[in-house]
């Protein structure tokens, strides 16, 4: 198979599709690899470390997107990606469709089948290629956060640890998944009062027979919520919902009342945020204020960590790629439901509940489109 990987043109998003590591693993297996120039050169994979790996090397992205009939990428086609996308390619990335459908009607409209890694699934029904970004962002979420409150940022000049005979910062977790978990070991080590608030309480259990009474954890309800927040200096925003919009949980009201300069740092952007004020920023312009709080909403946050990102992801993805390359797309779907599970859109169809939901698209079960020759 002819396997393509772009550049990133994301603003900032210097994570790479494919090492030359994989490359070279997908090489072994007898497939082509296109590789455009410089795409994992910020992260020091140079074009000769692919080209060693066995990949061709081509200047431009359509160049790429013409020869390739499998694209990997890291973040969501951006418009002029997505123009290139025809119905011969597979796509597999992430794609975070419930909350874009500009990018859900040009991936309809392209034919191309279209697999997001955020929806792929495991034995055990957790997301494997969504959890090593999940982990990145939520480390991240806690040194943004404490960055955030330095008062030159219009945060409220605490130090998020404190000092000796001053109160360290508190800081609440809203969901306590991959990213909340390991926001929280973050946040615990640097010293903040943590409060994780979760509906699942096998999660609270967990957190805290590993933390003990370093930690508080509550059930969340409106009143709870609302408590927690309310005395927070810095509020993590990880709740998700598999391949949905995430819910609104923080309402504007409720910020309005927020202490100011406290800091909301909404890792559930990708999938429209869980606070009303949130909206997508960038690592150019990472933050805004509403009502004194300071919300930092960066899409693509694992991205400013890019080297380790990429080499996390590539662990993650690289069976994934053998398998789709290896039976085509089609067969490695009907042999596993778990890679199935990730398509969201095949032929001009909407195969993912909760994004046909989301943008108001008729649903189509995906096995019943594989089972067509």
């Amino acid at each position: 198979m002819k396997i393509g990987v772009p550049k990133e043109i994301k603003n900032r998003e210097y994570r790479v599709g494919m090492t030359p590591a994989a490359v070279h693993e997908l090489c072994r297996h007898g497939h082509e690899l296109f590789v455009e120039a410089s795409a994992g050169l910020a992260i020091g994979f140079t074009d000769m470390d692919y080209r060693d790996a066995g990949a061709q090397v081509i200047e431009t992205a359509r160049e790429v997107f013409e020869t390739a009939e499998l694209i990997v990428k890291v973040k969501e086609p951006q418009p002029e990606e997505r123009a290139m996308l025809t119905d011969h390619h597979t796509l597999f990335t992430y794609l975070h469709l419930a909350p874009d459908k500009p990018q859900t009607d040009d991936l309809v409209t392209s034919g191309a089948t279209c697999i997001a890694y955020e929806t792929v699934t495991d034995v055990h029904g957790h997301l494997p290629l969504l959890a090593p970004m999940s982990e990145v962002a939520g480390r991240m979420s806690i040194q943004a956060g404490a960055h955030c409150l330095e008062k030159a940022l219009g945060g409220r000049g605490v130090l998020l640890g404190g000092v000796p005979g001053v109160s360290p910062a508190r800081v609440t977790i809203v969901g306590g998944g991959v990213v909340g978990q390991n926001a929280a070991v973050m946040a615990i080590g640097m010293g903040a009062h943590v409060t994780v608030l979760d509906r699942n309480m096998e999660v609270l259990r967990n957190l805290d027979h590993l933390y003990g009474n370093r930690i508080t954890t509550l059930y969340s309800t409106a009143h709870t919520l609302e408590q927690a927040i309310l005395e927070s200096d810095l509020v993590i925003g990880s709740v998700l919902i598999p391949g949905a919009s995430a819910p609104k949980l923080i309402t504007a009201e409720l910020v309005g009342r927020m202490l100011e300069g406290s800091v909301i740092v909404d890792v559930a952007i990708d999938q429209g945020g869980c606070a009303e004020t949130s909206r997508p920023t960038t690592h150019d312009d990472p933050t805004y204020v509403v009502d004194g709080v300071v919300h930092y909403c960066v899409a693509n946050m694992p991205g400013a960590v890019a080297r380790t990102s990429t080499l996390a992801l590539n662990n993650a993805t690289l069976s994934f790629i053998v398998s789709l390359a290896d039976k085509g797309p089609v067969e490695a779907m009907r042999d596993d439901p778990h890679l199935r599970a990730g398509l969201n859109v095949y032929r001009g169809k909407v195969t993912y509940r909760e994004v046909a939901d989301a943008t108001g698209y008729a649903f189509t079960d995906p096995e019943s489109l594989l089972e067509t020759p």
